[in-house]
């Protein structure tokens, strides 16, 4: 479906596919009601987060420790939008652009979860909320692409790429900017608006069908 297929009813989104459930992720078989007018998917996660009842699936957020200002103040931004729509943000709860999305996401009332390298939660950056010492070293990188359904590259390192990667071959959806590595499979932007539209779109396009 495309990025307009979505429609909004009584506290409901609905779809070609039916109405959302938002706690299964799942569309229920149901018809679209005839007064519904159409929305985006970033439109639908605002209606989410006012109705309050949806599971929270977290969204990943990727990028080098060793970052320029530019790549720090998108991540920042970055966060700070992810936040803002009540999604809970997913890093490696370190420095660099992981410190500045946290940053921005716990700022703006959003809950951030690290998966530190480490052995102790207390490595974490001060704006992690939810520190997960794995004790995994650079293996922590493959957790943290197979628990997001959509991951944000901001910048690029070999650390990064490793994410990148993890996260392609897992079939998530993966978004770049400010620098992040170009390879296949990669959908680049050019803004932290174009970003959170495409997140959006790529999370409502792998709502599943209901059992």
């Amino acid at each position: 479906m495309g990025p307009s297929d979505y429609f909004f009813h009584d506290n409901a989104i609905y779809s070609a596919n039916g109405r959302l459930d938002p706690w299964t992720w799942s569309w229920m078989p149901e018809d679209v009601p005839a007064a519904a007018p159409a929305i985006t998917p970033l439109d639908g996660l605002l209606a989410l987060k006012a109705n309050g009842h949806m599971r929270q699936i977290p969204i990943g957020v990727i990028g080098p420790r060793e970052a320029t200002a530019e790549q720090l103040s998108m991540a920042e931004e970055i966060g700070a939008r992810l936040g803002q729509l009540n999604l809970k943000m997913i890093c490696g709860g370190k420095g660099g652009v992981m410190q500045a999305a946290a940053k921005g996401c716990l700022e703006a009332g959003g809950l951030t979860v690290g998966l530190l390298p480490d052995h102790d939660w207390h490595e974490a950056n001060p704006f992690i909320s939810l520190p997960i010492a794995t004790g995994l070293s650079e293996g922590r990188n493959m957790i943290i692409a197979k628990s997001c359904e959509v991951l944000i590259a901001v910048g690029g390192s070999y650390g990064t790429m490793t994410e990148i990667a993890y996260g392609l071959h897992f079939s998530k959806p993966v978004i770049g900017l400010k620098g992040a590595p170009h390879v296949d499979g990669l959908l680049p932007v050019e803004s932290a608006d174009e970003a959170m539209e495409t997140m959006a779109e790529r999370l409502f396009a792998r709502i599943r069908l209901s059992h």
